[in-house]
Protein backbone atom coordinates (compact mmCIF):
# COMPACT_ATOMS: atom_id res chain seq x y z
CA UNK A 1 0.00 0.00 0.00
CA UNK A 2 1.33 3.24 -0.52
CA UNK A 3 0.82 6.22 1.92
CA UNK A 4 1.30 10.22 0.78
CA UNK A 5 2.85 12.48 3.69
CA UNK A 6 2.35 16.08 2.71
CA UNK A 7 4.50 18.27 4.91
CA UNK A 8 2.12 21.37 4.68
CA UNK A 9 5.03 23.88 4.75
CA UNK A 10 7.81 24.53 2.39
CA UNK A 11 10.84 23.51 4.76
CA UNK A 12 12.33 20.08 2.97
CA UNK A 13 14.70 19.25 5.74
CA UNK A 14 11.66 19.45 7.94
CA UNK A 15 9.88 16.63 5.54
CA UNK A 16 13.16 14.23 6.31
CA UNK A 17 12.29 14.56 9.91
CA UNK A 18 9.29 13.60 9.33
CA UNK A 19 9.52 10.78 6.23
CA UNK A 20 11.89 9.17 8.64
CA UNK A 21 9.28 8.79 11.64
CA UNK A 22 6.56 7.92 9.15
CA UNK A 23 9.12 5.00 7.79
CA UNK A 24 9.92 4.05 11.39
CA UNK A 25 6.60 3.03 12.00
CA UNK A 26 5.06 1.87 8.46
CA UNK A 27 4.63 -1.93 7.68
CA UNK A 28 6.78 -3.57 5.35
CA UNK A 29 4.48 -3.52 3.23
CA UNK A 30 3.47 0.00 3.12
CA UNK A 31 5.60 2.75 0.79
CA UNK A 32 5.73 6.11 2.72
CA UNK A 33 5.64 8.73 -0.10
CA UNK A 34 6.44 11.93 1.73
CA UNK A 35 6.49 15.40 -0.26
CA UNK A 36 7.04 18.96 1.06
CA UNK A 37 4.88 21.59 -0.29
CA UNK A 38 5.92 23.25 -3.11
CA UNK A 39 4.06 27.11 -2.08
CA UNK A 40 3.10 28.69 1.34
CA UNK A 41 4.86 29.59 4.20
CA UNK A 42 8.19 28.14 5.70
CA UNK A 43 6.33 27.05 8.84
CA UNK A 44 3.09 27.03 9.99
CA UNK A 45 2.26 28.82 13.39
CA UNK A 46 -1.18 30.48 13.64
CA UNK A 47 -4.57 31.05 11.81
CA UNK A 48 -2.51 33.31 9.18
CA UNK A 49 -0.06 30.82 8.09
CA UNK A 50 -2.15 28.04 8.34
CA UNK A 51 -4.44 29.57 5.68
CA UNK A 52 -2.07 30.24 3.09
CA UNK A 53 -0.50 26.77 3.66
CA UNK A 54 -3.72 25.25 2.14
CA UNK A 55 -3.82 25.30 -1.42
CA UNK A 56 -0.36 24.07 -1.74
CA UNK A 57 -1.59 21.26 0.50
CA UNK A 58 -4.28 20.51 -1.60
CA UNK A 59 -2.12 20.45 -4.62
CA UNK A 60 0.25 17.71 -3.28
CA UNK A 61 -2.85 15.57 -1.75
CA UNK A 62 -4.23 15.76 -5.56
CA UNK A 63 -0.77 15.20 -7.36
CA UNK A 64 -0.43 12.35 -4.76
CA UNK A 65 -3.92 10.26 -5.48
CA UNK A 66 -3.26 10.68 -9.20
CA UNK A 67 -0.17 8.91 -8.73
CA UNK A 68 -1.71 5.91 -7.24
CA UNK A 69 -1.57 6.89 -3.44
CA UNK A 70 -4.31 4.90 -1.21
CA UNK A 71 -4.61 7.17 1.85
CA UNK A 72 -3.26 10.59 2.66
CA UNK A 73 -1.64 12.10 5.81
CA UNK A 74 -1.55 16.09 6.68
CA UNK A 75 1.94 16.27 8.98
CA UNK A 76 0.82 19.76 10.82
CA UNK A 77 -0.84 19.37 14.26
CA UNK A 78 -3.24 22.10 13.15
CA UNK A 79 -4.63 20.02 10.91
CA UNK A 80 -3.68 22.49 8.76
CA UNK A 81 -6.84 22.27 5.50
CA UNK A 82 -8.41 18.84 6.86
CA UNK A 83 -11.46 19.30 6.02
CA UNK A 84 -11.11 21.08 2.69
CA UNK A 85 -8.91 17.96 1.82
CA UNK A 86 -11.46 15.20 2.61
CA UNK A 87 -14.17 17.01 0.60
CA UNK A 88 -11.86 17.12 -2.25
CA UNK A 89 -10.22 13.68 -1.79
CA UNK A 90 -11.54 10.27 -2.76
CA UNK A 91 -8.70 8.52 -0.68
CA UNK A 92 -8.86 8.74 3.14
CA UNK A 93 -7.18 12.22 5.01
CA UNK A 94 -5.97 11.84 8.00
CA UNK A 95 -4.35 14.59 10.21
CA UNK A 96 -1.99 14.14 12.94
CA UNK A 97 -3.33 15.98 15.75
CA UNK A 98 -6.66 13.91 15.52
CA UNK A 99 -4.55 10.70 14.57
CA UNK A 100 -2.33 11.31 18.38
CA UNK A 101 -5.57 12.51 20.28
CA UNK A 102 -7.21 9.34 19.25
CA UNK A 103 -4.03 7.20 20.32
CA UNK A 104 -3.85 9.19 23.55
CA UNK A 105 -7.35 8.28 24.26
CA UNK A 106 -6.65 4.65 24.47
CA UNK A 107 -4.03 4.64 26.62
CA UNK A 108 -4.52 7.02 29.20
CA UNK A 109 -7.10 8.96 31.14
CA UNK A 110 -5.34 11.77 31.31
CA UNK A 111 -2.49 13.46 28.69
CA UNK A 112 -1.23 16.90 27.90
CA UNK A 113 -0.64 18.22 24.58
CA UNK A 114 2.87 20.16 24.23
CA UNK A 115 3.06 22.28 21.47
CA UNK A 116 5.30 25.59 20.01
CA UNK A 117 4.19 28.86 20.63
CA UNK A 118 1.14 30.35 22.41
CA UNK A 119 -0.25 30.66 18.67
CA UNK A 120 -0.33 27.65 18.20
CA UNK A 121 -1.63 26.24 21.39
CA UNK A 122 -4.63 28.41 20.75
CA UNK A 123 -5.65 26.34 17.21
CA UNK A 124 -5.06 23.44 19.01
CA UNK A 125 -6.95 23.69 21.30
CA UNK A 126 -9.71 24.51 19.54
CA UNK A 127 -9.05 20.65 18.19
CA UNK A 128 -9.04 18.95 21.13
CA UNK A 129 -12.48 20.22 21.70
CA UNK A 130 -13.73 19.48 18.28
CA UNK A 131 -12.61 15.86 18.49
CA UNK A 132 -14.42 15.48 22.13
CA UNK A 133 -11.06 15.66 24.48
CA UNK A 134 -11.24 18.56 26.17
CA UNK A 135 -12.23 16.85 29.01
CA UNK A 136 -9.11 14.81 29.19
CA UNK A 137 -6.48 17.17 27.84
CA UNK A 138 -4.46 19.72 28.41
CA UNK A 139 -2.59 21.99 26.10
CA UNK A 140 0.54 23.36 27.01
CA UNK A 141 3.13 25.76 24.76
CA UNK A 142 7.05 24.92 24.79
CA UNK A 143 7.50 28.73 23.88
CA UNK A 144 9.56 27.17 20.86
CA UNK A 145 9.21 28.60 17.55
CA UNK A 146 8.68 25.47 15.00
CA UNK A 147 11.87 26.55 12.69
CA UNK A 148 14.07 26.40 16.08
CA UNK A 149 13.33 22.36 16.34
CA UNK A 150 15.66 22.77 13.51
CA UNK A 151 18.64 24.08 15.19
CA UNK A 152 20.47 21.80 18.00
CA UNK A 153 22.21 25.11 19.34
CA UNK A 154 18.00 26.91 19.85
CA UNK A 155 17.58 25.40 23.30
CA UNK A 156 14.23 24.06 22.04
CA UNK A 157 14.32 20.51 23.18
CA UNK A 158 15.28 21.44 26.59
CA UNK A 159 12.72 23.79 26.53
CA UNK A 160 10.37 20.80 25.07
CA UNK A 161 11.86 18.91 28.24
CA UNK A 162 11.12 21.28 31.06
CA UNK A 163 7.41 21.57 29.67
CA UNK A 164 6.94 18.08 29.98
CA UNK A 165 8.25 17.79 33.66
CA UNK A 166 5.53 20.25 34.06
CA UNK A 167 2.84 19.05 32.25
CA UNK A 168 3.40 15.48 34.51
CA UNK A 169 3.68 17.56 37.48
CA UNK A 170 1.54 19.97 37.73
CA UNK A 171 -1.99 18.11 34.96
CA UNK A 172 -0.90 15.14 36.45
CA UNK A 173 -0.27 14.14 32.69
CA UNK A 174 -0.67 10.06 32.19
CA UNK A 175 0.77 10.47 28.67
CA UNK A 176 2.20 13.35 26.87
CA UNK A 177 1.30 14.22 22.53
CA UNK A 178 3.73 16.29 20.70
CA UNK A 179 1.82 19.33 19.25
CA UNK A 180 4.38 20.01 16.51
CA UNK A 181 5.22 16.98 13.35
CA UNK A 182 8.81 18.70 13.86
CA UNK A 183 9.09 17.03 17.37
CA UNK A 184 8.10 13.76 15.46
CA UNK A 185 12.15 11.93 16.44
CA UNK A 186 11.96 13.00 19.52
CA UNK A 187 9.37 10.99 20.67
CA UNK A 188 11.42 7.85 21.52
CA UNK A 189 14.01 9.83 23.21
CA UNK A 190 11.33 11.50 25.66
CA UNK A 191 9.58 8.08 26.14
CA UNK A 192 12.49 6.58 27.62
CA UNK A 193 13.79 9.69 29.75
CA UNK A 194 10.52 10.51 30.96
CA UNK A 195 9.17 6.95 31.51
CA UNK A 196 5.50 7.42 30.26
CA UNK A 197 3.77 7.01 26.51
CA UNK A 198 4.65 9.92 24.37
CA UNK A 199 2.50 10.40 21.08
CA UNK A 200 3.99 11.36 17.70
CA UNK A 201 1.24 12.31 16.04
CA UNK A 202 2.74 11.23 12.40
CA UNK A 203 3.44 7.66 13.73
CA UNK A 204 -0.24 7.40 15.07
CA UNK A 205 -1.65 8.50 11.91
CA UNK A 206 0.65 6.17 9.52
CA UNK A 207 -0.64 3.58 11.41
CA UNK A 208 -4.30 4.79 11.03
CA UNK A 209 -3.79 5.36 7.54
CA UNK A 210 -2.81 1.60 6.89
CA UNK A 211 -5.78 0.39 9.20
CA UNK A 212 -8.26 2.06 7.02
CA UNK A 213 -6.74 1.07 3.85
CA UNK A 214 -6.88 -2.39 4.91
CA UNK A 215 -10.59 -2.36 5.52
CA UNK A 216 -11.27 -0.58 2.77
CA UNK A 217 -12.79 2.43 4.07
CA UNK A 218 -12.48 6.01 2.61
CA UNK A 219 -14.45 9.06 3.95
CA UNK A 220 -18.03 9.47 3.45
CA UNK A 221 -19.06 11.61 0.00
CA UNK A 222 -22.39 11.98 1.58
CA UNK A 223 -23.09 15.24 3.56
CA UNK A 224 -20.03 17.75 4.62
CA UNK A 225 -17.62 15.86 2.81
CA UNK A 226 -19.46 15.45 -0.54
CA UNK A 227 -17.20 16.44 -3.47
CA UNK A 228 -17.08 20.44 -4.01
CA UNK A 229 -20.18 21.45 -6.65
CA UNK A 230 -18.98 22.56 -10.05
CA UNK A 231 -18.44 26.00 -10.60
CA UNK A 232 -15.59 28.36 -11.59
CA UNK A 233 -12.76 30.23 -9.36
CA UNK A 234 -10.90 33.23 -10.68
CA UNK A 235 -7.74 34.63 -10.39
CA UNK A 236 -5.01 32.75 -8.52
CA UNK A 237 -6.92 30.48 -7.58
CA UNK A 238 -8.56 29.59 -10.99
CA UNK A 239 -6.98 26.06 -11.14
CA UNK A 240 -8.54 25.18 -7.62
CA UNK A 241 -11.90 24.61 -9.30
CA UNK A 242 -13.45 21.55 -8.47
CA UNK A 243 -12.50 18.90 -10.98
CA UNK A 244 -9.43 21.02 -12.12
CA UNK A 245 -7.43 20.52 -9.46
CA UNK A 246 -7.80 16.68 -9.03
CA UNK A 247 -7.69 16.24 -13.20
CA UNK A 248 -4.28 17.93 -13.36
Amino acid sequence: MQILVVNPNTTASMTETIAAAARAVAGAWTEVVAVTSSMGPASIEGYYDEALAVPGLLMEIAAGERAGAQAAIIACFDDTGLDAARAMASIPVIGICEAALSVASYIAQRFTVVTTTERSRVPVEGLVQRYGMAGRARVRAADIPVLALEDSTSGAVEKLRAEIGRAIEEDRAEAIVLGCAGMADLAHQLQDEFDLPVIDGVGAAVKQAEALIALGLSTSKRGAYASPLAKSYRGVLKSFSPGTIAAE
